[in-house]
């Protein structure tokens, strides 16, 4: 394992390991800082900082396009999403301490114990078998680095493809069901709330707009009723209460020289 290590630094420049320790130090970091914060919104901008300097590797590793839908797409689009639900439906930092699925804590030990025994079996495979070839040599057999990911989407890995989305959409579902409230009552409707006014002995429909009198639309000027009489419910109660309420039978000399000169006409009492 030493001498496909060593054949491949020899390979590369000081840049390209410069970047890399930058990199794979930052990614490592967030990864860390996902697992030990203790907010949910922490977590996922931890989870946004590995995903960028993993787009950085896939740029520097001959992979733009990898890179840029790592950026867009991951970053730029799920974790802002992640984000936007987790402010939208709120995360209770007391549910976390309650374990809701018995031997759930074991389960996962042996999950994270298992992908580790997967990670180092890749990576010694990679190593000890693999040619070192980098990413320049299958663009150019496949044409580019768009065609060669397609190429082998859908043919060598078109089955874990397939179990991707479903997996993804499985996600969606469960984000689903857990962003559910359960309703306790019925939600009221227009029509219930219109018998409960009834009911009540209250107005039944919408109140009335003031100021509906020809000669004014101020707040102080009640509706007239079908019958010719004025409604109360027309003027605000505050407005009601000061005693500004304008009869509608009061017009003074003052008043009508200011209509016809078309000056703003004010209650008796109030000036400008």
């Amino acid at each position: 394992m030493i001498a496909p290590l060593a054949e491949v630094a020899t390979e590369t420049n000081t840049g390209e390991v410069v970047v890399f320790w930058i990199t794979a130090i930052l990614s490592v970091a967030g990864a860390l800082g996902m697992v030990l914060s203790r907010k949910a919104v922490h977590s996922a901008l931890w989870i946004a900082l590995t995903m960028i300097n993993l787009a950085i590797m896939y740029v520097a590793l001959a992979a733009p396009f990898l890179g840029m839908v790592q950026v867009i797409v991951y970053t730029g689009a799920v974790m802002m999403l992640f984000l936007f639900v987790l402010m939208v439906v709120g995360v209770d930092a007391s549910d976390s301490l309650i374990e809701t699925i018995k031997g759930q804590r074991l389960a996962g030990i042996l999950l994270v114990l298992g992908l580790a025994i997967l990670l180092i079996w890749g990576i010694g495979t990679a190593l000890t078998e693999s040619p070192s070839v980098g990413l320049d040599a299958a663009n150019e057999e496949f044409g580019g680095n768009v065609q060669g990911i397609a190429n082998l989407i859908f043919t060598q890995y078109v089955l874990v493809f397939e179990v991707t989305s479903a997996l993804l959409i499985t996600a969606a579902m469960g984000a689903m069901v857990l962003a559910h409230r359960e309703r306790w009552m019925a939600k009221i409707t227009q029509r219930d709330l219109s018998i409960s006014r009834v009911r009540d002995g209250g107005h039944p429909g919408n109140l009335p707009n003031p100021g509906v009198f020809a000669r004014h639309n101020a707040v102080d000027t009640p509706a007239l009723l079908p019958d010719g009489g004025t409604s109360d419910l027309s003027v605000p109660a505050p407005v009601r209460a000061r005693g500004d309420e304008r009869p509608l039978d009061r017009v003074d000399i003052d008043e009508v020289r200011q209509i016809s000169e078309g000056e703003t006409a004010l209650p008796e009492g109030k000036s400008e």
